[in-house]
């Protein structure tokens, strides 16, 4: 199954004192999906936000699907938390898991999509046998912890391999890229196989959000 292209900033790299006007304003500028990274200072050395948060965006009237990225340890307790905050889907880092098959498990049963999150230098292997209960594979092209980072050029060959393990399952299960993402390189990220793809500063560091969404577009047509 092929998915369109879809952009999904990332609120990382938003103004948090008017974070509810942020995305409102990307919405309206073209975004098809809101990234919510989620931090502990654990699992990660940063600490963002949480369920309060998504929940806070959902009141004020945010409707767009809202991609939550979790960079915590454990997970079993946020996934609940943030499947009634109103996430629309969950994606978590198998390293971080004590039971991966049950977590995407748990995170379907309250009604949102699941993922798993592969870190630069983390073995494909991981998807071998839960290939049937993923709707997203998120790679990541930088180490997690922190926005502004550069993309990490080898990921490319990792998302053609993963693209080739989707095609080969025949499941519908969307390929998302995080991390360094730009007009750039977004072209070569998707001739490599991604549909997804997560920007910040490519986005909330632009005058523009509607010209800046609309120049990732333009390359992904382009290079199509």
């Amino acid at each position: 199954m092929k998915f369109s292209p879809t952009i999904a900033p990332s609120i990382l790299s938003a103004d948090f004192a008017r974070l509810g006007e942020e995305v409102e304003a990307v919405v309206n500028a073209g975004a098809d999906w809101i990234h919510f990274d989620v931090m502990d200072n654990h699992y990660v050395p940063n600490l963002t936000i949480g369920p309060m948060v998504c929940k806070a965006l959902r009141a004020h009237g945010i409707s767009t699907p809202i991609d939550v990225h979790l960079m915590v340890k454990p997970v079993d307790r946020l996934i609940d938390d943030f499947i009634e905050s109103g996430a629309s889907s969950i994606t978590f880092h198998p390293e971080a898991s004590e039971h991966v098959d049950r977590n995407l498990q748990q995170i379907r049963d309250g009604g949102c999509k699941a993922g798993l999150v592969l870190n630069p230098a983390t073995s494909l292997s991981y998807l071998e046998h839960v290939m049937d209960k993923l709707d997203i594979i998120l790679l990541m092209s930088v180490n997690p912890g922190f926005g502004g980072q550069s993309f990490i050029k080898s990921t490319l060959t990792k998302i053609s391999a993963v693209r080739k393990l989707i095609d080969d399952s025949r499941c519908p299960i969307r390929l998302e890229v995080d991390g360094g993402i730009n007009a750039d390189n977004i072209g070569d990220i998707g001739l490599a196989g991604a549909d997804t793809f997560v920007a910040g500063s490519a986005i909330f560091n632009q005058s523009n959000y509607k010209k800046a969404i609309a120049e990732l577009r333009k390359k992904l047509d382009t290079d199509s």
